[in-house]
């Protein structure tokens, strides 16, 4: 029986308003819905809102003006002390530029976005401008009055993506590596499979109770729904090991077989996830190929 994933698809909100959903976290919702955004880029500011003391903005968002505005009006009268990006798309890095120049607040992230091996563009989506001006570590902590952030480097998503453990709440933000509504596109070559499915390991050993994704609601139950994402990635390998046996060796053949009950325009952005797969499981003896594994590649199963 397939792994039924508990996905969690209501979200009530207001575009552009602050929305507290602990003592430590508020939320505000960018206007940039669409099928891999869901409602739109949520940012979050951590810290307590008694207009004194430091506030951390996670992932300012799109290069949007209204929402910047949206997101400085949340934070006017504080201190913002650190910006912290979780990775380099579109939706969650560009603002960075518009917020640090009215808050003089210093971004944080594990680096800039990855140019995969032939050092070309490696992806739609990506913002190779961005640069933060400190390299947070896995592991290294950043404060502020009343909390204290964690990196957790997670790459899988992308080769520089990192969640944010908030210590005081016993939370996290997992950015785009864990989402409630949705699973997580991975798409070569800066996206890794294999790194991926490893970083969901790396959470299922945190003992974080509540996430709060970039995109969609909080994530109350995380461990149990990081174990069902797991097992829905084995599963895909499954699904691609019966395609090989079965002489479909082609990724939008097994897209078509595979992602049959989704809709055909995200059928793209699934063959990239196949292909993260395949070039895993060629990497690992499960799956065969000649030459090196790609998007054109006809694949065969295991020697």
């Amino acid at each position: 029986m397939a792994t039924v994933i508990p996905y969690n698809r209501e979200l009530a909100f207001e575009y552009g308003a602050s929305q507290r959903l602990s003592p430590l976290v508020r939320r505000v919702i960018a206007r940039n819905p669409s099928a891999f955004t869901f409602h739109g880029t949520g940012t979050y500011i951590v810290g307590p809102a008694s207009g004194s003391g430091a506030v951390a903005i996670v992932d300012p968002g799109p290069d949007l003006p209204e929402h910047i505005d949206a997101v400085l009006d949340a934070v006017r009268g504080e201190t913002v002390s650190h910006i912290l990006v979780t990775h380099t798309h579109l939706d969650h890095s560009p603002a960075t530029v518009a917020v640090k120049a009215a808050t003089g607040a210093p971004s944080y992230a594990f680096g800039p976005h990855g140019r995969g091996g032939d050092g070309g563009q490696v992806e739609e989506g990506a913002d190779f401008d961005f640069v933060p001006d400190h390299r947070l570590a896995d592991g290294e902590s950043v404060e502020g009055d009343g909390w204290t952030v964690e990196g957790v480097h997670t790459p899988g998503h992308t080769s520089n993506h990192m969640c944010f453990a908030l210590k005081e709440e016993n939370a996290l933000f997992p950015g785009d590596h864990v989402m409630g509504w949705s699973t997580t596109v991975v798409s070569p070559p800066d996206g890794d499979m294999r790194a991926y499915m490893a970083s969901l390991e790396k959470l299922q050993g945190r003992s974080e109770g509540i996430y709060y994704p970039t995109h969609g609601a909080p994530i109350t139950d995380p461990s149990p729904y990081v174990a069902a994402l797991l097992a829905h990635r084995h599963e895909r390998e499954e699904q691609i090991i019966a395609c090989l046996a079965d002489g479909v060796g082609r990724i939008p053949d097994m897209v078509a077989r595979m992602y049959a009950d989704i809709d055909p325009g995200l059928h793209r952005a699934a063959g990239r996830s196949v292909l993260a797969h395949l070039i895993h499981m060629v990497e690992t003896g499960r799956a065969g190929c000649e030459g090196k594994p790609g998007p054109d590649t006809a694949y065969r199963p295991a020697d």
